[in-house]
């Protein structure tokens, strides 16, 4: 197998960008984008950092992010598994990329910018959910905003597909093959919906 060790190389496998995929680039938030993601409950954040890449889902029951002005946005880091890979990664390299999703449509919206982190209790106050609010606040410095080709989603048919997830092996599942059995996997999975449900926010 060869592979391709050059951008001259790789550039000569494809041919050249369209009109729409090269005007559609925005450096701050404008109408059109602000609407699509504040509409967005769900996006993915990336980062990286000395030990690799890391792909992070974020979600929340609103709009996932909030914008503090129209070269900044607001990413609250709810309750997790405390491995909290992405916030070592942006401590150490600001570089962050996300992928707003909203549920029905076939297009992303991405960002990509520098983030900082931040326990300002006044930031931290506006997402406020319950008498809780999260630790830290992802601060993103946006530096280019455009949508996504449409057609991984529609290849996928990740919106329009039956539920197909009824024969994958479950969290517990893996947990036990990765400790060789000793984990209990049933129990994590039976008393996993009721913890979620506590430990939400």
């Amino acid at each position: 197998m060869e592979f391709i060790e050059d951008t001259e190389a790789l550039e000569a496998l494809y041919g050249t960008p369209g009109e729409a995929s090269l005007v559609k680039v925005a450096g701050q938030m404008t109408p059109s984008y602000r609407k699509w993601i504040m509409a967005s409950r769900f996006c993915v954040l990336s980062t990286v950092g000395p030990e690799g890449a890391d792909g992070s889902p974020r979600g929340d029951d609103g709009p996932v992010v909030i914008e503090l002005d129209d070269r900044t946005l607001a990413l609250p880091d709810w309750r997790g598994n405390e491995r909290i890979d992405s916030l070592r990664n942006i401590v150490r390299d600001s570089r962050v990329a996300l992928m707003f999703m909203v549920p029905g449509s076939p297009n992303v919206v991405r960002v990509n910018g520098r983030a900082r982190l931040t326990a300002d209790e006044e930031l931290r106050a506006r997402f406020e959910k319950g008498g809780k609010t999260p630790r830290t606040v992802i601060v993103i410095s946006i530096e280019e905003i455009y949508s996504q080709c449409a057609r991984a989603i529609m290849r996928a048919g990740l919106w329009t597909s039956e539920d197909e997830s009824a024969e994958l092996p479950s969290v517990g599942d893996m947990l036990k093959e990765m400790t060789s059995g000793a984990f209990d996997g049933a129990s994590y999975d039976k008393s996993w919906p009721e913890r979620a449900k506590k430990t939400m926010w």
